[in-house]
Order: structure tokens, then sequence, then C-alpha cells
């Protein structure tokens, strides 16, 4: 079977005698070696031989367009290995030298495809990138749409300033980001969050037929894993401890505490979630709502713990009034307020976390980690965690449960040995 290659042609009879450079060539074998020039020269030190690419750092490429040089090399050698995969077992009856015209007859015709596609797909990120954000806040998704602008605004900032066309996103583009992020000192997770808003952005350009890639550079380019952070979870009796502690009734705290063990007597809801419920979502003895970030309905059974704490918030409404004082209508308009009353509430819960006696951070996404943690540790299994929390897949539930915190593996120790 013939194999291709990349590789820098370091031979002495290659160098330059004008540059003291070496050639980058296609290396081709199929019983016999032979190399096609592609135009292209640097020294060992500005070649990565085992990503076989140009070295951006190194001085030799200083003068050279190192993004579009190894873009171009990346699309030759795929359409390379393209024409040894379409010929299959017929590249049995030819020689190398006859390989080598298809390959080039390849990279012609890709050539021309690409400066055509290219007219055809005139759109840039920014452009698409805009219908999807004002599509996310007329449907009052306004997180979605923040997301969307984060990455945005992080990938014209790398470009100088500058919008990007989709045709112009490659692996190596990708690539320079992440690496010029890690520079700045962003985690993985940051940057893993700015590439997937917008590989989410380009593949819905694909969908929608308003862009056709030559290669999709996210086929190829792993966006980076989410690292392992600080486990965000209390035990049980801290919750409990919560429970106990006594402030000012209907000051900001004793809201702030009541909200919280809402929250957890109801699977770790989210906060965004909590300030939307109306008198009219409680039905039935279920309090009954759609999870603002899929849409999916949800039924929490009104245990007397939630009972009881409902109860101040029902007195004198209609149906159609808010539950809590913090209400949010959802609406991108008031997304901002919303912010506010989130951060307000983490503050107060920091106050409320050190009278309980909890270390550490203690905000309300903990509270949802949690629920989540403590279900686990219970012996509940991962599938009705899942379901419980409203995943759309186990592998999501999975992280929050990667690792549980050191206090918890003694108990369980203690369980066990005891």
């Amino acid at each position: 079977m013939a194999k291709v290659s990349l590789i820098l042609d370091t031979r002495k009879k290659s160098k330059s005698r004008i540059t003291g450079l070496y050639p980058i060539v296609l290396r081709v074998f199929h019983i016999k070696n032979r190399l096609l020039g592609i135009g292209h020269y640097t020294s060992p030190a500005g070649w990565d031989s085992k990503n076989h690419l140009l070295r951006k750092s190194a001085a030799v490429n200083n003068s050279s367009d190192c993004q579009k040089i190894n873009a171009e090399l990346g699309d030759k050698f795929h359409w390379a290995k393209q024409v040894v995969y379409e010929l299959g077992d017929s590249i049995d009856r030819m020689d190398v030298d006859l390989l080598l015209g298809h390959i080039k007859g390849r990279w012609d015709t890709e050539l021309d495809f690409e400066i055509k596609k290219k007219v055809e797909n005139n759109i840039s990120l920014s452009q698409w990138g805009s219908v999807l954000i004002k599509r996310k806040r007329a449907a009052n998704i306004p997180g979605t749409a923040q997301w969307y602008q984060s990455g945005l605004d992080a990938m014209t900032k790398f470009n100088n300033g500058k919008d990007i066309f989709l045709y112009d996103i490659s692996v190596t583009f990708l690539k320079d980001f992440e690496a010029q992020q890690l520079s700045k000192g962003n985690s993985k997770n940051t940057i893993g969050m700015y590439i997937r808003a917008i590989r989410s952005i380009y593949n819905s350009a694909i969908k929608e037929d308003q862009f056709v890639p030559i290669k999709n550079p996210f086929d190829h380019y792993r966006t980076p894993s989410m690292a392992r952070t600080k486990k965000k979870a209390v035990a049980k009796v801290k919750i409990m401890d919560i429970k106990e502690l006594e402030y000012e009734h209907e000051s900001p705290l004793w809201h702030a505490k009541n909200y919280a063990l809402i929250m957890f007597y109801c699977r770790g809801m989210n906060f965004i979630d909590l300030v939307k419920l109306k008198v009219q979502n409680i039905k039935d003895g279920r309090l009954q709502y759609g999870r603002s970030k899929t849409g999916d309905p949800f039924s929490v059974r009104i245990t007397e713990s939630l009972g009881n704490t409902l109860e101040f918030y029902l007195k004198g409404k209609q149906p159609e009034d808010y539950l809590f004082p913090t209400n949010y209508d959802g609406s991108t308009k008031h997304f901002q307020k919303y912010k506010s009353q989130r951060r307000r509430m983490n503050e107060r819960l920091k106050i409320i976390a050190k009278d309980a006696g909890i270390e550490g951070e203690f905000t309300t996404y903990y509270i949802r980690h949690s629920w989540a943690t403590i279900a686990k540790f219970m012996g509940i299994s991962t599938e009705i965690i899942s379901e419980g929390l409203g995943h759309s897949s186990l592998r999501t539930t999975e992280i929050y449960l990667k690792s549980f915190t050191n206090s918890v593996l003694d108990e369980a120790n203690e369980l066990v040995v005891s």
C-alpha cells in the first residue's frame, strides 16, 4: 500500500544555494520513493517534524505567513492521502510516477475548487454569529447569546481586532489561538468554552446551508478538555447546619437561606429556575416547571421540608404571581437584572457558609453539586442522579461526580473498616 508523508528534505543536494534552506516535500512511497516539492523552504530548526508544520517561534520563519503555509501543507497532505484512499486496490497496477501525477492533478483541481468555494462562501464568523445571537435573544435565551458573544470577542481580539471568514478557520488557526490563550494565563476550561462557542457557530452555518467547508477543522482539532476543578460540594450535615441558622425574619439573609434550602430540596435546582417560579407552578402537591437551559419539564414532589419553606411565599398570592420577590421573567431585556440578583445571592451565601462552618467557597452552583454528591454517597445510581439533575447525558453527570472530597472519602472508609 502506498504511503505519503510531509518531510523536510535535508539532503545536501536539496539545500538552496541562495538561502541555505531546505524544501518541504511530500514523500510518496510506492515500491519506490519519490519526493514532490510543495514550494516552501525552512531550516531544520524551523520545521516541526512531529506535527509536520512550520514553527512560528523559529527566527528563520519570521518573514513567512506560517498560518497560511501550514494550512496549505495540511490541505495538500489531506488531498494526497485522499487520492491513495480513492484509488484503492487499483493503485497496485500503477507505478509511483503515475501516482504522483494523480496527486498533482488533485492538487490543481482542489486549488481551483478552493478559490471557487471562497468566493461562494464569503461569510464571516461575526456575520453568522450575530445572526445566532439575535435569534437567541429574541427567544429569551440570553445566557447562550452571551456565550456566543464571549467566543466571538476572544477570537476577534486574537485576530488583531479583525473579523475572520469561516473558510480561514483552520486547525493551525485554532491551535495558535489556544497557545495564545494559554500564554495569557487563561485556563483550559475558559479556552474550551470559547472554542466550543466558535464550533457551534461554525457548524450551525454548515447545517443551515450558509457555508460549505472544504475541510471542517473541528473534525481534526481536539478542543481542550475540561480540567478537574475543586469539588463544588458540601456534606449533608452542613446543609442541615444551614437549616438551623437563624436570621431576622424577612431579612436578605433570611430569604437567601430559604432560597438555598429550596434549591437543595428541589434536586439542586438552578438559581435562574428558582427566580422564574410562579405560584401556578405548584400543582397537585408538586412543583412543576420548565428548565431554563433546556426547556425540559421538571416535576418535584413537595416534601414536608419544602412545603414548610414555601408556605411563607404563598400567602396572599394569585396563580400568576411570582413565588419569590427575586422574580425574573426570563427575558433578554432583564437578563442583567437577573445577573445582579445572582451576584447578591452568592454574596449572601458567603456569609451563610461562614455561619454554618463551611470552609471555602459556597455558591448557588455548589448547592447543585452537593445534591448530586450526597445522592451518590447514599448509593443512588448515576443514571437516577442524571435524571434528577436534568442532564442530557451521563457524561455531564459523571463530571459532577468525578471525585469526592477527602472528608467524604474518609467517612466512607470509616463505614468500610469499622
